[in-house]
């Protein structure tokens, strides 16, 4: 601040002046009198104002953030206590108040859905950053090594939504479709099954068999160990608990080895509120959707003990024929306060819950539907009843128990110690197709399914329900010790432990009125089309309800990793340097394809060892300017589809870890009213391994290829622009223009039947220069939010997807000049809108969403699958006729009513 002194340039005084008399008010009217001296007495008033002005005004400055995620809290209210003065944080979360003529002031500091907090200014012009807590979250949450990301800090490309945006915007979405709004992120719910969602990051997916996309909870990894793959569905009710989600794209913060090749979703749960209350929430909408859920804390109490539980039912009809639907998730903290320096915290989360699917049709098939796009191939009726068999059902409890120990100020120890427990599976029916009620797009006729049972002469079924079943048991154990070495580094190393083992089995659920499913052993069998392969120990089973048939087995992985991260930071640069070794461990027993006296009925354990290092820095040049760069080489073993041949305990030597190279640079700009960052990266993807199945229609067969050392290039730009022109309008844009394709022709490559015969060898697959499919390259979105009253908010998401080539099975490529079909661009609106006010005493909300608003009819995923033509092969790509493609969901609608106590 400017001081201005007394200290003024005399003004010069004629020679020749007139002679004063020693009287002071004659002397002064006579000086004033005169038109010089009036200049320089208005000049020395003008310099008195100043001068009074200048000491009258006193400012305070610092900046709100979130106290999780260290995001900005735009818009937040800064008010003098006792007083009406107020202030905004920008953009930035900076702000600065006048607090002059106030003895001692006192600023409180609010945001909504965020506890307040007071802070004494006492003497200070600035108070530095201050945190708030969501209200949902209050008692300091013990999150083991969560690797939460910090803006203009953490050198990679992350984007945080927090717990408000989510409130306002979920629906009846799960959490990938949220990210759409996240350059490089590509969401859908697929068929539109409850929880059937997945996600692709910078062209690397979370589908089954090579996930590359990691997904933890509270820092922990959920993904499938066998496969990679994200079921959204196993932990749907998460959102109701969520305090923030952050994703990072690319190489990302966490220290652990994590199938995190494209980027990490990670989810931070609530922890328990330190005041007592809760709320309950009542959501409606389309398709018979309904959503009750109640959650109650009883606050931190004198002996430092508190709790929060929540629950919530949902239920709804789906947004296609068949897709019924329930869910029951819970969710429970209980800490407890050791000590000033010691807390103990217990967490549950979990659902369960049963949801109708449907498969992939062809565009022709869709178009020909009476149903149209709401289409269920795999819908039946059975005495008069509707009934869907492809279903699928879940409960995979999420249970930890985390210990954080500040041991001195320098030094704290932070370990938890988790367990997944998962029962479930999916059904379908088996052996042959019942009839339909008149033409293909018709309901299966199980009535007809049972009458033909009872009329075979022997008794066996010719066509019967089952269910693949699947029980996973997970354990964990994490540890992290953290220090400061000197002033200005820090050290972070520690120990992850995992342990998996998952059985696998086939089971009749229905026999459909026939006296048992005659269950012969003719080979290895496919885990996804239930065709019987039977058990070589019974070749001739005669199989009731309840029985396994087909397949029997179990899979074994365990992980021993060491990891260590050096940060170092003064003033605005911060570096880091990570490294972390594992070994790998991978084990499977097979009861079905091989005798109880074969040694080789269960396999040795198969090992590798991966690791990864990284590093990167941050120069933040200005209160406004950063960039940023990171660097690092990635290795992850293989998956069980690659290390174990189609299915059985031989294990596949030229099978080898996955690796990844990437660097990546960044630029952020960010003042009170507009920000900007901008991400360059290039991502080298090697010896990628994918196990492709497909059954043929025209041989009736099942067949399967192991596709090993394929290699991609991932690279391309993001931009996220936010301007607020005014402090009730809010814009945020993002562009993401991406550069995805196979860098080489992958073999040879060895199919196999479903009997485990080799029946044929591709010398290459010709993959080189093909674009990968599954994502569209290019993306852009705008939300446009705008405050028309105090407590009113409407909300408006626009996005555009381009440049999309369909997915195309590895074996598929056996000549070159393939082409895939593209799936045409198109662009999605949504809309949402928040009331919040007063409802007897207590605090409610009005949430009301709509998504897809203007009900655009376009394709969201597409397999292209070929039709007969003029090829070398005698199969064409890229036609239409040939896609198989799921329909993004139609206009979805919810409100919702939220009051909290």
């Amino acid at each position: 601040m400017k001081i201005f002194t007394n200290s003024l340039i005399k003004p010069q005084i004629p020679e020749k002046r007139l002679k004063m008399p020693e009287n002071n008010s004659f002397r002064w009217a006579a000086v004033a009198g005169t038109p010089w001296m009036r200049v320089n007495l208005l000049l020395i008033l003008l310099l008195a104002l100043c001068l009074q002005a200048s000491a009258a005004v006193n400012y305070v400055t610092g900046k709100v953030v979130d106290a999780d995620t260290k995001e900005p809290l735009v818009s937040a209210t800064i008010t003098i206590k006792g007083t009406s003065k107020s202030a905004s944080a920008g953009l930035d979360g900076t702000f600065r108040i006048d607090v002059s003529g106030i003895d001692n002031p006192v600023l409180v500091f609010t945001y909504l859905g965020y506890i307040p907090q007071e802070i004494a200014v006492g003497g200070k012009t600035n108070v530095g950053e201050i945190s708030l807590k969501y209200s949902a979250t209050g008692m300091k949450e013990v999150v083991v090594n969560g690797d939460i990301a910090i803006d203009r800090k953490t050198p990679v490309a992350v984007t945080t939504i927090g717990a408000q945006y989510i409130e306002e915007h979920i629906g009846t979405q799960d959490i990938p479709e949220l990210l759409n709004i996240v350059p490089g992120v590509y969401a859908t719910q697929q068929g539109g099954g409850y929880g059937d969602s997945r996600i692709s990051i910078r062209g690397f997916s979370s589908q089954s068999r090579n996930g590359n996309v990691a997904y933890t909870i509270n820092g922990i990894p959920v993904n499938d160990p066998e496969s990679g793959a994200i079921y959204w569905s196993d932990f749907s009710g998460i959102t109701d608990v969520t305090s923030s989600i952050q994703v990072q794209r690319g190489l990302g913060a966490s220290k652990v080895i994590v199938p995190s090749f494209g980027g990490t979703v990670n989810v931070t749960s609530r922890s328990t509120d330190m005041q007592q209350g809760g709320y309950v929430w009542q959501t409606i909408g389309s398709d018979g959707y309904e959503k009750t859920a109640v959650l109650v804390s009883t606050g931190l109490n004198s002996n430092g003990w508190a709790a929060t539980v929540e629950g919530s039912k949902t239920t709804g009809n789906g947004d296609a024929d068949g897709l019924n639907f329930i869910a029951y998730n819970y969710f429970v903290n209980v800490s407890k306060v050791l000590s000033p320096d010691q807390t103990l915290s217990f967490n549950l989360v979990g659902g369960n819950q049963t949801h109708g699917q449907r498969p992939e049709e062809t565009i022709l098939a869709y178009q020909q539907a009476p149903q149209g796009i709401r289409w269920n191939s795999e819908l039946g009726v059975k005495d008069g009843q509707q009934i869907n068999p492809y279903n699928n059902f879940f409960s995979e409890p999420f249970l930890s128990l985390n210990h954080d120990w500040t041991i001195n100020e320098k030094s704290s120890l932070s370990t938890e110690v988790y367990a997944i427990y998962g029962s479930g599976g999916g059904g379908d029916f088996g052996g042959a197709a019942p009839p339909r009620i008149s033409n293909m797009y018709s309901p299966y006729d199980y009535t007809a399914a049972e009458q033909a049972n009872a009329n075979n002469p022997d008794g066996s079924a010719l066509t019967y329900l089952y269910n693949s079943h699947d029980v996973t048991d997970w354990y964990g154990l994490r540890s992290t010790y953290r220090t400061m070495l000197g002033k200005y580094t820090t050290l972070q190393a520690g120990i992850d432990l995992r342990y998996y083992y998952g059985i696998h089995t086939e089971q009749l659920s229905d026999l459909l009125g026939a006296n048992y499913v005659l269950d012969q052993y003719t080979g290895a069998a496919s885990t996804a089309q239930g065709f019987s392969g039977g058990n070589i120990n019974d070749p001739n089973h005669m199989a009731v309800v309840g029985d396994k048939i087909s397949y029997d087995n179990e899979d074994y992985t365990e992980s021993e990793s060491a990891f260590a991260q050096a940060e170092y930071s003064k003033k605005d640069f911060t570096a880091f340097a990570t490294l972390t070794g594992a070994n790998n461990g991978l084990k499977r027993a097979d009861y079905f394809n091989y005798l109880n006296s074969d040694p080789e009925q269960k396999s040795p354990w198969v090992n590798f060892a991966s690791y990864q290092i990284k590093g990167g820095a941050n120069y933040n040049f200005t209160d406004q300017m950063n960039v940023y760069a990171n660097i690092g080489y990635l290795t992850k073993p293989p998956y069980y589809n690659t290390v174990f041949e189609s299915f059985t305990n031989q294990v596949n030597k030229t099978a080898v870890d996955e690796k990844l190279f990437s660097y990546e640079l960044g630029y952020g700009f960010k003042s009170a009213e507009f920000s900007a960052k901008v991400d360059l990266y290039r991502t080298s993807y090697k010896d990628r391994s994918d196990q492709s199945t497909y059954f043929d229609n025209a041989t009736n067969q099942l067949y399967s290829a192991n596709v090993i050392g394929v290699d991609e290039l991932h690279q391309g730009a993001e931009i996220i622009l936010v301007w607020r022109p005014v402090k009730e309008i809010s814009i945020r844009g993002m562009a993401s223009f991406g550069d995805y394709y196979y860098t080489n022709n992958p073999g040879p490559t060895t199919v196999y039947n479903n009997q485990e015969k080799a029946i044929a060898t591709l010398d290459k697959i010709d993959l080189k220069n093909e674009k990968i499919g599954d994502i569209p390259q290019t993306s852009t979105g705008i939300n446009l939010d705008l405050n028309v009253l105090p407590q009113v908010k409407i909300g408006v998401i626009w996005n555009y997807f381009s440049n999309y080539t369909a997915n195309l099975p590895f074996q598929n490529y056996t000549y070159a000049g393939i082409n895939p079909y593209m799936v045409p661009d198109y662009s999605l609106w949504s809309l949402n809108g928040v009331w919040r006010f007063k409802m007897a005493g207590f605090d409610a909300e009005l949430i009301g969403t709509i998504t897809n608003l203007l009900n655009t009819k376009y394709i969201s995923d597409a397999t292209d699958n070929g039709v007969a033509g003029s090829s070398p092969s005698g199969i064409v790509y890229g036609q239409a006729a040939g896609a198989y493609v799921y329909y993004g969901l139609p206009r979805v609608f919810t409100t919702g009513l939220k009051v909290k106590f």
